[in-house]
């Protein structure tokens, strides 16, 4: 799932492309990803591209007055087309959700634009065109910004006192709390500032201050590997520059303990017993039961 750092680059990246250029068409060919139909999408004929924003996860793309607004959700991507495409999506074949098709003009050939696709068959990557970004339930709900100058260490702190018992993996991830963080960046900050995943939210001043810098850190080296890279680009650089996420069974790489994950329904974490919980593994009741 593209998080803060790939979902940053992809508005850099797409601001580039889009900026200044004129809309033709979107085609909507996955219409379950389509959650809105006022305005209807036949409004973004003609309109300029203004430029490419980000709210936590969510792209927005502004479009005249409107904004078209996509969550790329577990499985999503953006695909940019240099031409027109050889041929029409058609509903229901293939990774195709939507087409948003260029006018030509100076350096860009007609039909010029960018794919929507979905991978798998659980779709839920969503697409809305609203005339303000607050409109999308997801943007209005979002907790503060970790790259707003106003997220600072007395913020999180406010966050993680409010949450209390909860398990900090979790309040990490909640974007009703924090936006942008997502499973993977979760388990690397937990990682940097060794702290358990299953550890509890309200914490001693000085660690909060080392989870506050651990994820400061955590992002903006991610988006320093990120920055001036394609869409193309970003998935692989993203999982080059995990250090335990997605990688159960290799040795960690400050201590060399091997890493374990946990497994939930639908998603899993990583960590370092050596790092993060005093070298104890963490009861893992899905594995449990497997090998029962």
């Amino acid at each position: 799932m593209p998080e803060l750092p790939e979902v940053q680059a992809l508005v850099a990246d797409l601001d580039a492309r889009l900026a200044g250029r004129v809309v033709d068409r979107l085609d909507v060919v996955s219409f379950a990803a389509l959650k809105t139909f006022d305005p209807p999408v036949t409004a973004l004929a003609g309109g300029t591209v203004d430029g490419v924003a980000r709210h936590g996860k969510f792209l927005d793309i502004r479009i005249g007055d409107l904004h078209l607004v996509l969550h790329l959700a577990r499985a999503g991507w953006i695909r940019w087309r240099d031409r027109a495409p050889g041929g029409t999506g058609r509903p229901g074949k293939g990774p195709l959700a939507a087409r948003l098709v260029l006018r030509g003009g100076e350096g860009v050939e007609p039909g010029a634009g960018l794919d929507v696709t979905e991978a798998g068959t659980k779709k839920s990557l969503a697409i809305h065109l609203v005339r303000d970004p607050a409109e999308v339930p997801g943007i209005a709900r979002l907790g503060p910004d970790p790259l707003d100058p106003a997220f600072t260490e007395d913020a999180l702190a406010g966050i993680l006192a409010r949450a209390g018992r909860a398990q900090i993996k979790g309040v990490l991830r909640d974007q009703s709390l924090i936006a942008g963080v997502g499973n993977a960046y979760s388990d690397e900050i937990l990682h940097a500032a060794r702290m358990s995943p299953f550890k509890p939210a309200a914490m001693r001043p000085e660690e909060v201050e080392r989870l506050y810098r651990a994820l400061r850190t955590t992002l903006a080296d991610a988006l320093a590997r990120a920055d001036g890279l394609a869409a193309s680009e970003l998935k692989a650089e993203k999982r080059s520059g995990l250090r335990v996420h997605g990688r159960t069974g290799e040795p960690c790489p400050e201590c060399g303990d091997t890493i374990r994950q946990v497994i939930f329904a639908d998603s899993t974490l990583q960590y370092c017993p050596t790092c993060q919980t005093g070298g104890r593994p963490l009861s893992d009741r899905v594995l449990s039961r497997l090998l029962k």
